[in-house]
């Protein structure tokens, strides 16, 4: 499948940081970055905003493969095509290359600017992987808090993400993702301010729950 932004690709306003020779695209909340099985001719990293990458199962199930932020690459494939659909969880601006190189591009720059972020997203699976192997559910929603958290910086932690989302990347249920953060909030582990925003309160203890 042929991505709709690729042939306005040329038009796109250029960037003069190490991604020389990319694009800047912008996309609203809720729009499609890349789809499920589209040409992986494009990689893409975050410059503001927050995307969701998901996988649709035969059966109608949907699986979370990850949630990334500013300065964050998506969209590596070892194949020709995506596996996982990419959505803006919030306005986003994000830069595009062509996997295929650019004139503009330095050919070992962009050699190294791949590995490193296909080392990132190994990284990320096996993170994941083993979230998903920890023994309660409470020990993966602290987790997941800890994560998040790690990603922002200041006191004040946003979750751009839905409880849906956070269910399905947890492989849990959405009930039990809200009772979990209920009970973590009720023990003084961490204070949510609305359903998006919290602040880790017991950092000792909210980590040893995940570390359990």
């Amino acid at each position: 499948m042929f991505h709709p932004l690729a042939a306005n690709f040329a038009d796109a306003t250029p960037v003069t940081d190490e991604w020389a020779g990319a694009a800047r695209l912008t996309f609203k909340q809720g729009e499609e970055i890349y789809a499920q099985d589209e040409d992986a001719d494009l990689i893409y990293r975050l410059v503001r905003g927050a995307a969701r990458t998901s996988h649709l199962l035969a059966d109608g199930r949907r699986q979370i493969g990850d949630f990334y932020y500013q300065d964050d690459v998506l969209g590596v494939e070892c194949g020709e095509t995506h596996r996982y659909s990419a959505e803006a969880l919030s306005d986003c601006e994000v830069l595009a290359i062509r996997r295929s190189g650019s004139a503009a591009y330095d050919a070992a720059r962009y050699e190294r600017m791949i590995w490193k972020a296909t080392a990132n997203e190994l990284n990320r699976a096996q993170s994941h992987m083993l979230l998903l192997g920890r023994a309660t559910a409470c020990e993966k929603v602290a987790h997941f808090l800890i994560d998040i958290a790690d990603r922002f910086r200041g006191d004040l932690v946003v979750l751009p993400m839905s409880r849906q989302d956070m269910a399905d990347y947890l492989g849990l249920t959405i009930e039990t993702v809200s009772r979990m953060l209920g009970r973590l909030q009720a023990d003084g582990m961490v204070e949510f301010f609305g359903a998006r925003n919290y602040r880790i309160r017991r950092f000792g203890a909210l980590s040893d729950l995940a570390a359990a």
